[in-house]
């Protein structure tokens, strides 16, 4: 295997403190050290979302370590895709990178009910992006 990840990868959504981070850890989970990965947000919030938490937590992630993280211009141009989930017009685009624009629902103020399927979601997602990195990467 390659010391050089076969990509990386920017997950973005407003507050950084659930669906983007629920996709940075399924993505780091599922590639291992195959794709960097990396998570912002547009106006982070102070803490990571409990209930987001908690629902990796069944499907044995741990996000306890993450912490909200503000978006930079860096980020992105240092990023092959970008993955945005809800930011609109807050991210900066840049020519070469892959954008996706994920539409899922915002799991701020639900309970770990309400999570899941959206965890569920964002695990599906992650799967078929990583399928299509692999499939790029062996050219």
């Amino acid at each position: 295997m390659s010391a050089t990840p076969a990509a990386s990868v920017l997950f973005v959504c407003v507050h950084n403190a659930g669906r983007s981070q629920m996709a940075a850890g399924f993505l780091g989970h599922l590639a291992g050290d195959r794709v960097e990965v990396r998570s912002a947000g547009s106006l982070p919030a102070d803490r990571i979302n409990p209930a987001a938490v908690e629902a990796m937590r069944e499907v044995g992630v741990d996000i306890t370590a993450e912490h909200p993280k503000v978006l930079t211009t860096e980020a992105v141009q240092a990023s092959d895709y970008v993955i945005t989930m809800g930011c609109g017009d807050a991210c900066p685009v840049f020519p070469g990178k892959t954008y996706r624009d994920w539409l899922l629902d915002d799991p701020a103020g639900q309970g770990v009910e309400a999570v899941r399927p959206i965890r569920d979601e964002i695990e599906k997602r992650v799967r078929e992006l990583i399928a299509e990195i692999d499939a790029r990467a062996a050219g």
